[in-house]
């Protein structure tokens, strides 16, 4: 392949629109992850093997970060359509002053469809391999890591709807 060729392929990607684009970019391969410990709002002990059967949208945010603050009510809109048997989104707060903050954000912004998770954060960070927020992992039926975004998104955009469906309606493998 000569070299023009390979440059006017990159250029007909980058002039696409972003809207025509996936909002996670999706690996080849699936990738293993692993999980750390996380409580949920009821104080329950959980690793992401507790979803195992259900699609996940893994959310890593702090109520301190504003392009995570700024998101949530997407992922609270994403979970109000798609949630159910076959598809959770885990907003992970990585919060160093416990649920208290969490709750008082979803209060505030009117937070309704999303359960209250929160993890130790250094440790959230380093198994995940975070380095920023938002960051958020796609994760398949059998707890494999799909895609991964840093950085925010509309989490409630026909583009992102059909992503996630696409990876729901995809069977047990």
């Amino acid at each position: 392949m000569r070299r023009r060729d390979v440059l006017a392929g990159v250029l007909a990607l980058a002039a696409s629109p972003a809207s025509a684009r996936p909002p996670i970019p999706n690996h080849g391969t699936p990738r293993e992850l692993l999980s750390p410990p996380f409580v949920d709002g009821d104080g329950r002990d959980l690793t992401l093997a507790d979803f195992e059967g259900r699609v996940v949208l893994l959310n890593i945010w702090a109520t301190w970060c504003p392009p995570c603050r700024e998101e949530m009510p997407t992922l609270d809109a994403l979970q109000a359509r798609l949630g159910g048997s076959d598809f959770h989104v885990l907003p992970l707060s990585i919060d160093r002053a416990g649920l208290e903050p969490v709750r008082r954000f979803y209060r505030e912004t009117g937070i309704r469809n999303l359960d209250l998770y929160i993890a130790e954060d250094t440790r959230a960070m380093l198994a995940l391999a975070v380095v920023g927020l938002p960051t958020t992992i796609l994760i398949d039926r059998i707890g494999r890591e799909r895609g991964r975004l840093a950085g925010p998104a509309e989490w409630n955009s026909p583009e992102a709807v059909a992503q996630i469906s696409a990876l729901i309606d995809e069977r047990k493998q």
